[in-house]
């Protein structure tokens, strides 16, 4: 069996990629009834830039204004089979938890934590164990749950009204993409390989169609929905073309596909949060198992991240009634050389 030693899923041998989806599912709410009560302070969010799961947590995060309430903790880029760890904290610790590694979360919560340590995670600071790693309901509720906390001018990133059509885009976005790349990578046969692949651009091919016509998946204006998309699509060169074999074509040969990324990516919350570094190490280093060698390409070129998308001709408003977030929170800025047209390497 071959496993994604991220924690996030498996696959037996001569069969497709499994991702466990078994997560904690306790929920923040601003109710308390689930126990967790949405609280200023109390919460601390463990992220890995390199993972889009624990990405798009991060762009949510800061497009809601939520930096003041709920601190970040960033995971460095690689890990072992037992977890992430805050090697890139001072001493190696995280400032905040004083942990090491994440897993220690997970015990301080379960002494025998069966599954996968995987981020993003949130964990509550004065018992420093984890509340929970369902990420596909952390954000959100980040958008439902944490409202009290919005800031002024905050875009509503779930919109009622879309919810229904809304639910329908985004499974299949998860399922056929965000799953889709890794079910490409981290298939256990050609065959296995095959339908992954056909499934993955099959899909692709219906998101060109779908924002050839309106600017954002839901329309006008920024929504989770693309939030989810665009953490792959950012991947989707520098990682999954290559070693995940999802190469029919690059997004930069999809031209819809291609000037929507760059869209969002010039599109405060989005790029900002983006390090192509950390991502690149994170894959080709920790994925062995595809990568025996361990050698991180020094390419591609991320310099067209920045040139314009013409997508603004469509019209529309990116966030809404809303306006865009301030500048990302001191301590949590992505090194200048880590973006498009930096060096493009970790020292």
């Amino acid at each position: 069996m071959i496993t994604d030693t991220s924690g996030s899923g498996y696959v037996e041998a001569g069969q497709e990629f499994k991702r466990d989806q078994n997560y904690i599912p306790d929920r923040i709410t601003a109710d308390g009834s689930s126990g967790w009560p949405v609280e200023a302070g109390r919460y601390r969010l463990v992220v890995a830039r390199a993972c889009p799961w624990a990405n798009r947590a991060v762009i949510v995060r800061r497009l809601l204004g939520l930096a003041p309430v709920i601190s970040l903790g960033i995971c460095g880029p690689t890990h072992d089979e037992r977890s992430w760890t805050f090697d890139e904290d001072p001493g190696g610790r995280d400032p905040v938890l004083g942990y090491e590694r994440l897993q220690e979360a997970f015990l301080a919560r379960d002494p025998e934590y069966p599954r996968g340590i995987t981020v993003p995670a949130m964990v509550d600071v004065p018992t420093k164990a984890v509340v929970t790693n369902d990420f596909l309901q952390m954000t959100l509720d980040f958008s439902t749950q944490w409202t009290a906390f919005h800031r002024d001018g905050a875009p509503d990133l779930y919109p009622e009204a879309l919810r229904p059509e809304m639910d329908e885009v985004m499974q299949r976005v998860y399922t056929e993409v965000n799953n889709g790349v890794y079910r490409c990578g981290f298939a256990g046969s050609q065959c296995a390989y095959d339908k992954a692949y056909d499934r993955l651009f099959t899909a692709l091919d219906w998101l060109s169609e779908r924002l050839a016509g309106q600017r954002y998946l839901m329309g006008s204006s920024i929504t989770e929905a693309d939030v989810r998309l665009f953490t792959t699509l950012a991947r989707f060169d520098a990682v999954y073309h290559g070693h995940f074999k999802c190469n029919r074509q690059k997004l930069t040969e999809m031209p819809v596909l291609w000037a929507y990324a760059r869209d969002l990516f010039q599109t405060p919350g989005f790029g900002d949060t983006t390090d192509f570094p950390s991502i690149k190490q994170h894959y080709y280093v920790v994925h062995s198992g595809i990568n025996p060698t361990q050698i991180v390409p020094l390419g591609p070129d991320t310099a067209g991240w920045l040139t314009d998308s013409g997508r603004n001709e469509m019209g529309g408003r990116p966030f809404g009634d809303g306006t865009p977030p301030g500048p990302v929170a001191a301590g949590e800025e992505v090194p200048v050389d880590h973006g498009p047209g930096g060096i493009g390497r970790l020292a």
